[in-house]
């Protein structure tokens, strides 16, 4: 798949008055905006604003929201800018999404701190729905509002899109997407995730007389948030789940993702391996009925391949054609 070479780096202001001054049918080149963070409107980080040469104008098309994933701890809020610039215009499944499909990208400027080290931000882990700082509470609502702020900026640039969004995320933004989707079913026309450790959230109170909290599963879902699982809206989301037959990255067995007590529940149920809690996940899936198409790549690890992201891109936009 073609990467992005030339990105022009723009503010919003350049933008708009590029696209209000064009007479074009659609943007002219690469572009990408840094959104300022707004405490008023509900997010406090920045996020990214990716718009592809082909992008059409005056005609409505589909938002893509891929979560940012630094790889690493770091105090350092301009690494995790650096790497969610990267992410978005460069080395992502998202990028080539966005680049074939001629759609916007959305990438969040979410920290990962060092001095948090358990705080798992990029996966949504328990920590990070337990937190209670400003700039890493509930990090999917504040998402949820940069997505409601970039629709407002996209309009401004004449580019309408639809009010559900599609989503993708790879390995610890593939588990963001994951368990985002559970608490917001609602707001996601279609999702793609790869290379998650093989561990998906159950749709499900218990597994084996084992309760499941969040992010197992949904035993306290309703005490955490404050609301229902909507099991309908989820169970209805196309899902293109798939993994590397080689992929053995295993961040259950690692405290920053997982508790003692969650990484037993997990390893003792659902299974003690990165392809055997697959299986064990797809079971689930697929006996929930949920809209979920599973699919493994041969000689592949953790990481993707220009195989992958075609797949991706093809699902996504069969999504498109059905709209």
């Amino acid at each position: 798949m073609r990467r992005t070479t030339a990105i022009l780096l723009l503010s919003l202001t350049c933008v708009i008055a590029l696209a209000q001054n064009s007479q074009k049918e659609a943007f002219q080149k690469d572009s990408l905006i840094v959104i300022e963070k707004n405490p008023a409107k509900g997010f406090l980080n920045d996020y990214i604003l990716f718009i592809p040469k082909g992008t059409h104008l005056n005609k409505k098309t589909f938002l893509l929201v891929e979560p940012n994933n630094t790889g690493k701890l770091s105090d350092s809020t301009e690494i995790h800018r650096r790497h969610a610039i990267s992410l978005a215009s460069v080395s992502s499944v998202g990028n080539n999404i966005s680049t074939e499909l001629k759609i916007p990208l959305l990438v969040p400027i979410f920290p990962r701190p060092k001095s948090k080290p358990l705080t798992y931000t990029h996966a949504l882990d328990r920590d990070v729905m337990l937190e209670k700082s400003a700039e890493l509470k509930r990090l999917d609502l504040q998402l949820l509002a940069m997505i409601n702020d970039s629709k407002s900026v996209l309009k401004t640039l004449k580019i309408e899109v639809e009010d559900k969004i599609f989503m993708s995320g790879f390995s610890a933004s593939a588990t963001f997407t994951n368990r985002f989707s559970f608490l917001h079913p609602n707001k996601i026309q279609a999702l793609a995730i790869g290379g998650f450790n093989g561990e998906l959230m159950f749709p499900q109170n218990e597994f084996n007389g084992v309760k499941l909290n969040y992010p197992i599963g949904t035993n306290d879902f309703e005490k955490l948030f404050h609301q229902k699982f909507d099991f309908q809206n989820y169970k209805s989301i196309p899902q293109f789940i798939y993994m590397g037959e080689l992929d053995d990255n295993d961040a259950v067995q690692f405290d920053d993702a997982y508790s003692k007590k969650e990484r037993k529940i997990i390893n003792d149920n659902i299974g003690a391996t990165v392809q055997k809690r697959y299986l064990e996940c797809q079971k689930n899936y697929l006996k929930s009925n949920i809209k979920a198409t599973f699919k493994t790549f041969e000689n592949v690890g953790h990481w993707t391949t220009a195989n992958m992201n075609l797949e991706v891109i093809k699902f996504f936009l069969g999504q498109m054609n059905k709209k």
